[in-house]
C-alpha cells in the first residue's frame, strides 16, 4: 500500500501521480477524509484515557486519605469515562479498518519514467532480438512448416494432450506427456540452474495464507482471479511471487545483507475469471502452469539494478533458446495494481502468429513490503525503513514451451530441442510418433 505519511505530507503528488493511473482525484480526498477522521477519534479516546487514569490516581489517593464517599464518587465517573472510551476506541479501529480497506485498493504510485498512456496499445517497445541479430541478419521469416500451432505440434508428436487434461480437470488445464514432459521439466531447471549461487533456491508451499495473498497485493483486489481452498482458510499461489514475498513478514532485516535474492520455480493458480471472449485455446491462456520466478528485497537505491538483473536473466534464457522476442516497457495505464514501473518480455510464436508475454519484471517500491510490514536498520543508524521489491518471471514456461516448439519445427514434423536443454530433456529432437 502507499505511505500514508506521504499522503498526508504531500497529497497534490499523491493526487497527480495517481490521476496518471486514471485514479479520480475525489478518492485520495475520501481517503484523506478518512483519515483525518481516525486521528481525531484516536485522539479523543487517548484524552479519555487519560482522564480515566487521572480519576484512577484520585480514586486512590481519596481512599488513603479514607474520603470513602468521595473515592466512591470519584469511580463511578470513571467507570462511566471507561465505558466512553471503550466505545471511543472501537469507533476509532472501525474508522481505521476503513482507511486500511481504502488502502488495499488504492493502486500503487507509478514510477516518473514509466510511460504516459492508458492501455496496452500505449506499451512502449525498448528492444527487439532474434538469431543473427548481433551479425546483421534481418528478422526471421518462418517457413510454413513452422506456422503451425503447438496444439496441433503437440498432438502430431504426442506431447500435448488437451483432451484428457480437459476430462481430469476441465478446460484450461493441459496435460504434458512423454518428451513434452520432459521438455517442460527441462526449461525449470536450466533455469534454475541459471540463477543460483547469485538467487537462493527456494521451493516454498503452493497453498499460502490470506496474509500472504494480501501482502502481495493479490488480494482482496483479485479475489475473483484466485483460487480458495474455503474449508481451510488457503489460497492456491497463481505465483511465487506471493510466497516470497511474504518470507520474511513482519521482521526487520539488515540493510548490509540487502538485497536478499531468491527464485522458485512452482506450479500456478489463476482462475481467468475474465477470460471470456478471449483465445483460450492451446497454452495461450490456462488454469494451471509452471513458473520461475526471481524475486529479491532491496533499498530503494538497489532496485534499479535488480530490475536490470531480472530482466537481462529473462532475456538471456529467450535467447539460449534462440527465441525472438521483444522487451515492452508498460505504461502507466496498463501497470498491475502493485507495481511502480514493469517490463514485459513477450516471445513470438509463429505458429499462432502472435507475441507472448512471458514474464513480467515489476519494481513494487515499498508497497508490498509496507502491506507485509517488512523492514530493514539502516547501516548508519536511524529508525527501520520499509523495503523495497522486485520481482520477474524468468520464466512462465507453458508460452515458452508453445513458442519453442513452432519455432523449432522442422519440415519433417519434428522438433529441435535447442542445445542447452538437450542435456535436460535427454535427446536433441522430438520425433512424430509412431
Amino acid at each position: 500500500m502507499i505511505d500514508l505519511a506521504l499522503l498526508r505530507r504531500d497529497p497534490a503528488a499523491v493526487r497527480a501521480a495517481l490521476a496518471r493511473r486514471g485514479v479520480d482525484p475525489s478518492d485520495v480526498d475520501a481517503l484523506m477524509e478518512l483519515d483525518a477522521e481516525h486521528r481525531i477519534r484516536l485522539q479523543y479516546a487517548e484524552e479519555l484515557r487519560s482522564e480515566v487514569k487521572g480519576l484512577s490516581r484520585q480514586v486512590a489517593a481519596a481512599r488513603k486519605s479514607g474520603d470513602t464517599a468521595l473515592a466512591e464518587e470519584l469511580q463511578l465517573k470513571s467507570r462511566s469515562l471507561g465505558h466512553d472510551e471503550r466505545r471511543a476506541n472501537a469507533e476509532a479501529e472501525t474508522v481505521a479498518d476503513e482507511v486500511r480497506r481504502e488502502l488495499l485498493v488504492l493502486p500503487n504510485l507509478p514510477d516518473e519514467e514509466a510511460p504516459d498512456g492508458t492501455s496496452e496499445a500505449d506499451n512502449v517497445e525498448v528492444t527487439r532480438w532474434w538469431p543473427g541479430i548481433e551479425d546483421g541478419h534481418d528478422a526471421p521469416e518462418y517457413a510454413d512448416f513452422q506456422r503451425v500451432a503447438h496444439w496441433d505440434i503437440g498432438e502430431s508428436l504426442g506431447i500435448l494432450d488437451f483432451e484428457r487434461g480437459a476430462r481430469l480437470s476441465g478446460s484450461m488445464f493441459p496435460l504434458f506427456t512423454g518428451w513434452g514432459s520432459r521438455l517442460l521439466r527441462a526449461l525449470s531447471a536450466y533455469s534454475l540452474d541459471q540463477h543460483v549461487g547469485v538467487y537462493t533456491e527456494v521451493r516454498p508451499p503452493t497453498l499460502v495464507l490470506t496474509e500472504a495473498m494480501t501482502a502481495s497485493g493479490h488480494l482482496p483486489k483479485f479475489v475473483d482471479e484466485a483460487y480458495a481452498v474455503e474449508r481451510d482458510g488457503l489460497w492456491a499461489i497463481p505465483t511465487a511471487e506471493v510466497p516470497l514475498t511474504s518470507m520474511h513478514r513482519g521482521e526487520t532485516l539488515v540493510e548490509s545483507a540487502l538485497p536478499l535474492r531468491y527464485c522458485a520455480t512452482t506450479p500456478c493458480f489463476r482462475r481467468e475469471a475474465g477470460s471470456a471472449g478471449k483465445d483460450t485455446r492451446g497454452l495461450l491462456r490456462v488454469h494451471e502452469f509452471d513458473k520461475t520466478e526471481l524475486f529479491a528485497y532491496c533499498t530503494s537505491a538497489q532496485a534499479p539494478g535488480v530490475v536490470a538483473d531480472i530482466r537481462g536473466r529473462g532475456e538471456a534464457v529467450l535467447r539460449a533458446f534462440g527465441l525472438q522476442y521483444r522487451v515492452l516497457d508498460l505504461c502507466v495505464g496498463d501497470l498491475g495494481l502493485q507495481n511502480a514501473r514493469t517490463f514485459d518480455l513477450e516471445v513470438f510464436a509463429p505458429g499462432v502468429d502472435r507475441w507472448l508475454e512471458v514474464s513480467s519484471v515489476s519494481w513494487y517500491r515499498d508497497y508490498q513490503a509496507r502491506r507485509a510490514n517488512v523492514r530493514y536498520r539502516p547501516t548508519d543508524g536511524g529508525s527501520p525503513v520499509v523495503a523495497h521489491t522486485v520481482n520477474g518471471s524468468v520464466l512462465g514456461w507453458v508460452r515458452v514451451f508453445a513458442a519453442l516448439i513452432e519455432t523449432h519445427r522442422q519440415a519433417d514434423g519434428s522438433v529441435v530441442v535447442p542445445e542447452v536443454l538437450v542435456r535436460y530433456v535427454g535427446t536433441d529432437r522430438i520425433e512424430t510418433k509412431d
